[in-house]
């Protein structure tokens, strides 16, 4: 008994004496409580600090960022379409923009040629001066019977034949124009214009023609003589 109570006093001397036994045994203890716990102390910070910004994500409302994304998607689609809207317009105000300086163009043309179906042409005077020419060479020759026609009758009729196709062109050409409905106001009013003369010189060239206007002068008939008593 007397040495058991000795050895233990020996030890507790020892424990509390020997500051390097309390320093070691002050240094273990988290050593053991880190252990303890089976995870360091570390990763016990990571794992609030988790936790927490899981709480504060988890506490904003869904419905917000849903929201959000929905107007994103939509702002973005919007300036989709905006987008391609502006490069149809662009295309659309080239494209009209050509054909409507085509028509326009068209629309003089037509005007110019129905002018001219009425008017006459040079083309016209000149074949008419040549037709006129050849009546009187074969009027010298003998060889025109009917010298009305040969001179006069025949550059008639050429310069109607001429006036006659100009007035053809006029009219197809207005129609054409008419036909693919122009926006401008001038270029309808110039294409109707120039299909109005078109038709008016095919009836001048008729007329011409056919001697409805005009029937080809007659040599008067010689008066009968009486013979002499």
């Amino acid at each position: 008994m007397g040495t058991t109570r000795t050895t233990t006093d020996e030890r507790d001397a020892t424990r509390t004496d020997d500051p390097s036994v309390t320093a070691d045994t002050a240094t273990e203890t988290p050593r053991t409580e880190g252990k303890a716990t089976g995870e360091p102390a570390g990763d016990r910070d990571d794992a609030a600090a988790s936790a927490s910004g899981t709480g504060e994500r988890g506490g904003a409302d869904p419905a917000d960022d849903t929201e959000a994304a929905d107007a994103a998607d939509a702002e973005h689609t919007e300036r989709a379409e905006d987008a391609e809207d502006a490069a149809d317009e662009t295309e659309d105000d080239a494209a009209p923009a050509s054909s409507g300086v085509k028509r326009g163009a068209g629309a003089v043309v037509a005007a110019g040629l129905g002018l001219a179906s009425v008017t006459g042409t040079w083309l016209g005077t000149l074949l008419a001066e040549r037709q006129a020419l050849l009546g009187q060479i074969k009027l010298q020759s003998g060889k025109a019977g009917d010298q009305i026609a040969a001179v006069y009758g025949a550059p008639w009729h050429t310069t109607a034949l001429i006036n006659g196709v100009f007035a053809l062109l006029a009219v197809a050409v207005g129609a054409a124009v008419l036909f693919n409905r122009p926006r401008a106001t001038w270029t309808r009013a110039v294409a109707w214009g120039g299909l109005a003369l078109g038709v008016l010189g095919l009836l001048i060239a008729a007329g011409m023609y056919f001697d409805l206007l005009a029937s080809l002068p007659t040599l008067p008939k010689s008066p009968v003589q009486a013979p002499a008593g």
